[in-house]
């Protein structure tokens, strides 16, 4: 799950609120661990497009409640398939279906600053999911 930073604890509803096309972020949760964790702020570029391997925000249609940064896995009708890269948590795609993408992650600035690097347990991926890894 995601906060707007700074956030008086509630989930941002709506960032189409804001004039910039940057939106800063808190991470709440592990779904993301190691790439991101519980507590990090990241710095969001608002935009619809990504591609596999992206790490996104996003809301499910299912779920519109629920703000998320998640991974791209691929496209599909409606919009995208999104994973988080620990495979032990579920708030996905996998539980939820399609997702909308908000904006794509540019970076991480605290509190370890720099890009996010690719998924940590596929050097390249191809865009199949396999035999459920998230």
């Amino acid at each position: 799950m995601i906060r707007h930073d700074p956030s008086s604890g509630q989930p941002d509803r709506d960032l189409r609120h804001l004039g910039t096309p940057f939106v800063l972020a808190r991470v709440t949760g592990p779904s993301m661990s190691p790439t991101v964790r519980s507590g990090d702020r990241l710095l969001v570029r608002r935009s619809r497009r990504a591609r596999p391997g992206d790490v996104v925000l996003a809301r499910f249609p299912a779920r519109p409640e629920l703000l998320v940064v998640k991974r791209v896995r691929r496209l599909v009708p409606g919009g995208h398939w999104v994973e988080g890269d620990n495979p032990f948590v579920t708030d996905d795609s996998r539980s939820f279906g399609v997702a909308v993408v908000v904006g794509r992650v540019v970076l991480r600035l605290s509190p370890r600053p720099g890009r996010l690097g690719p998924r940590p347990d596929t050097a390249q991926d191809d865009g199949d999911p396999g035999p459920s890894v998230a």
